[in-house]
């Protein structure tokens, strides 16, 4: 692969340097303890438990853990062990050191980690409480808000705050300002004081202006936090008594040439800059019932699939920066993958079918979110049937081989109950309603074709693909089309993409993701923020940023 270091994905407890796991029935605690010396890169050190992408590698494979391996748990605590320190927020020194590709990728996954939690609680019970015992800066409030409820102990010293504006010449980029208004309802001038002024908000001012759920002496402080994860708790759908599912690692065969996986593969053309991502059908009968689900464990296909699909996405995200544009592929039997289907709508309310669901729900948001042209091509073999349709249906483009003359031999398209709601984006949407605009006829065209094999005629008068093109044109129509989008402008693109695939409703979400687009992209690379004297370069050095006073 890339001559770069990679940067894996993969860990998990026993490997963490940064976090410790703890289960107490229906309460897990999560605290922090960020190691100085365990950057994910060097040149830095990671003081007053700031992060960097290696912490936040962590904190998604914990919670991902307590999704599986401890269903059991309804409530989680996020705090620190370190005295009077939350959490300082993204390291300093790390973002001044960061080329600008890897800031806003370390967002990105910051991002998604945060929403995720949100995610969780609003589809599978799991609920998330911050408990603030020390200082709380930027991305560490950030991390904060994200939480169901916030609760910060009073001791005359610990506060809140987000000092991006004063002390970096930047914004809050993991979501700080979207979740102020749009989530807790911070009234707006009251945010323009907390958001510029770097000493930020204690007490009971912090209660009264909605910036924290609660408040507590140190002395009430645990007191008052178990007993508001026991309210939430109370209030959750995960099982009492349930065994969870171990996830073990992933096995994968690296290469020059690409990844492969049981269920994905990574093909990677580096003189087209480009990446096949191929994901492949269930090759074994799957279990129907909860019992063999169960038994099945990490291997049941949905599962497994999904995990290999999310650590493909996030490998190429990360390592392979030139890649451009993603090739979607699909193989194998439509027959087994709608069974498949069948099974997750029967099960939905089971609580690991319902996690199973939320991480492919999460990873096809994350695919719609990378900065890369996606490219669906429905050839001979292909196996876009419901769950492995959403692919199709995130691309900017999809290519759909026509051979009129041997239908048998055609590729087809064929949806399932999945692809009209279970799978939203984070829209909310279905992909097929945001395709249509929520257009109920044209989406209640393709609701009549459910179960149906759609070939490349039929998909076209549905509005599925982009285009039919038969066997004479479709190599040259494909390649030509690959080596325009290859041509491009990557920045062009990149804005493009963004603003057609998210196109009419809003949410938090989308507005979280637009805004790091529009702002962090935009401010992270002027002078005031990185330029030689800029707030972000000069931090910590004891000289004071130089801004040019412009207004652009």
């Amino acid at each position: 692969m890339s001559t770069a270091p990679v940067i894996e994905y993969q860990t998990s407890p026993a490997h963490y340097r940064h976090w410790t796991l703890c289960c107490d029935g229906p309460i897990a605690t999560l605290t922090m303890q960020v190691d100085e010396d365990g950057g994910i890169k060097e040149g830095y050190k990671l003081k007053l438990n700031s992060y960097d992408l290696g912490v936040d590698i962590e904190l998604h494979d914990a919670v991902q853990r307590i999704r599986f391996e401890h269903p059991q748990v309804r409530t989680v605590v996020i705090t620190s062990s370190r005295d009077r320190i939350f959490c300082s927020g993204a390291n300093i020194f790390m973002l001044g050191k960061s080329t600008h590709a890897w800031k806003v990728n370390f967002c990105k996954f910051t991002n998604e980690t945060r929403n995720g939690l949100e995610d969780s609680s609003r589809h599978s019970g799991l609920k998330f409480i911050a408990a603030v015992n020390g200082a709380c800066a930027g991305g560490g409030y950030e991390l904060a808000a994200a939480c169901d409820e916030i609760i910060l102990v009073d001791d005359r010293s610990s506060s809140v705050s987000l000092p991006e504006v004063p002390l970096l010449g930047v914004l809050p980029g993991t979501g700080g300002l979207t979740r102020l208004t749009d989530k807790r309802h911070v009234r707006h001038d009251h945010a323009d004081i907390f958001c510029t002024t770097s000493e930020g908000v204690r007490g009971q001012r912090a209660k009264d202006w909605k910036l924290v759920d609660d408040i507590a002496k140190p002395a009430q402080f645990a007191e008052v936090v178990q007993r508001h994860a026991q309210a939430l708790a109370a209030t959750s759908l995960r099982p009492a008594e349930a065994t969870g599912v171990a996830l073990t690692p992933l096995q994968k065969s690296v290469s020059e040439s690409g990844i492969d996986y049981r269920y994905v593969s990574i093909a990677v053309n580096r003189t087209a800059r480009n990446a096949t991502l191929t994901v492949r059908a269930p090759d074994s009968a799957q279990p129907t019932d909860m019992a063999g689900i169960e038994a099945a464990g990490v291997h049941w296909w949905p599962l497994q699939m999904v995990r290999e699909l999310d650590d493909a996405i996030l490998h190429l995200r990360t390592n392979e920066l030139e890649l451009g544009t993603w090739i979607l592929k699909t193989r194998g039997d439509v027959a087994a993958v709608l069974a498949v289907d069948g099974t997750l709508v029967a099960h939905q309310s089971h609580w690991l079918v319902r996690e199973t669901l939320g991480m492919m729900r999460r990873t096809l948001a994350r695919l719609d979110v990378s900065s890369r042209s996606l490219f669906a091509l429905i050839d001979e073999g292909s196996c876009f049937a419901g769950c492995l349709l959403e692919l199709a249906l995130a691309a900017d483009r999809s290519y759909m081989l026509a051979l009129p003359d041997t239908p048998e031999r055609a590729p087809t398209l064929t949806a399932s109950a999945l692809n009209f709601g279970l799978l939203p984006m984070v829209t909310t949407q279905s992909r097929l309603a945001r395709r249509f605009y929520d257009d109920a006829a044209a989406i209640d065209a393709v609701n009549a074709t459910i179960g149906t094999a759609q070939d490349a005629a039929a998909a076209m008068a549905l509005g599925l693909i982009t285009a039919d093109p038969d066997d004479l044109d479709w190599d040259d129509e494909t390649r030509m089309a690959l080596e325009e989008r290859a041509s491009m402008s990557p920045d062009a693109l990149t804005g493009l993409e963004a603003n057609l695939r998210f196109n009419g409703r809003e949410t938090m979400e989308t507005r979280i993701f637009g805004r790091l687009t529009a702002w962090q992209n935009w401010i992270f690379i002027r002078p005031n923020a990185v330029g030689e004297l800029g707030a972000l370069k000069v931090y910590g050095s004891g000289n004071k940023a130089q801004f040019d006073l412009k207004r652009v």
